[in-house]
């Protein structure tokens, strides 16, 4: 019908409204067993997750495979949970069928596939790093320019405390495609230092007196014995290569390094053995020799300019010029 204005009026049907209401609750009714069984069996996953979560977590940590166990029990359990969220909703729904719900589940993981790349890729390299185990909590490494000491691994990322202090958070996928030095992987690591001697110097004291020092330094292992090499023959003297092994950590590295420096020089440099430093001549055009001036008798070669070579001068000369003028 139209009112006065024209319009058409809209006519409500309540009885119809109530009609819905009232077949929403019935349905509602009727669902309460299924909506029940399926909390139950949703609870019963979700504590069965947990369970078979918790004994990976322990029998990981029992070999020493804590990060691994952590990140095997977290995936565990939520597989579980979803896998009962899924039973779940065909009780509720029994219309739904398991392969509707894995066929969704596909095309999800598709979408959140390429959503969240970065995100995946960086926990797929952290699985298969723990599961490898390339290296271990406590190792000190070098990975993409920084260098310290591994605090934990997760699965989107690897934290290291550097040895100033500071902590420093690589994604796992870096690391997994790109070079790392693992500096603890094995029990022992080598140091070396390069020393110059004199040209005259007897090669053969020199190695003796530097491989006995560096022997006697507190931290240099004995297996293997510290060695020297001949390694250059330069202008300003002859190279020898000195090589010890220490434990692994940068703490020992570091610390015996330093000793032993300082003690070989202080054993070379008591038995006598020169260690020389580089030495360059500077010579003066207008100091070389009694022929100052005369370009044409000087050493260096210099030609004569036409018209006669200007007077000697010498610096001290010029000094005193500019001292008489001020």
């Amino acid at each position: 019908m139209e009112n006065e204005t024209g319009l058409d009026q809209v006519d409500a049907d309540v009885g119809n409204i109530f009609e819905k209401l009232d077949a929403w609750i019935d349905g509602f009714f009727r669902l309460l067993p299924n909506i029940g069984l399926a909390l139950v069996v949703l609870v019963l996953f979700w504590i069965l997750g947990r369970i078979v979560g918790g004994l990976i977590r322990r029998s990981a940590k029992n070999r020493d495979r804590g990060n691994l166990g952590d990140v095997g029990g977290s995936l565990v359990r939520w597989t579980i949970t979803i896998i009962g969220v899924m039973l779940a909703v065909t009780i509720v729904a029994p219309s739904v069928t398991p392969a509707d719900l894995f066929a969704s589940l596909g095309i999800g993981s598709v979408a959140i596939g390429f959503a969240f790349k970065d995100i995946l890729q960086n926990m797929l390299a952290g699985i298969l790093i723990l599961l490898r185990q390339p290296f271990e909590v406590g190792d000190q490494i070098v990975s993409g320019g920084h260098e310290g000491t591994v605090e934990k691994i997760e699965t989107r990322a690897t934290l290291i405390k550097t040895y100033d202090g500071r902590r420093v958070v690589i994604p796992n996928a870096d690391i997994y495609t790109d070079a790392v030095v693992v500096n603890t992987a094995f029990e022992k690591r080598r140091s070396q230092y390069d020393i110059m001697i004199g040209c005259n110097d007897d090669w053969d004291e020199a190695r003796r007196i530097m491989e006995e020092t560096c022997a006697s330094v507190k931290g240099v292992l004995s297996d293997p014995a510290p060695e020297t090499i001949p390694w250059d023959m330069a202008m300003d003297g002859n190279t020898i290569r000195l090589r010890w092994w220490t434990a692994p950590e940068r703490a020992d590295v570091v610390h015996i390094y330093g000793r032993v420096i300082q003690q070989v020089y202080q054993a070379l440099d008591k038995a006598g053995i020169d260690m020389p430093y580089p030495t360059r001549v500077v010579l003066f055009h207008d100091q070389t020799d009694e022929h100052d001036g005369d370009r044409s008798r000087q050493r260096e070669g210099w030609p004569a300019k036409p018209g006669g070579n200007p007077e000697p001068r010498r610096i001290a000369d010029a000094l005193r010029e500019r001292r008489d003028a001020s």
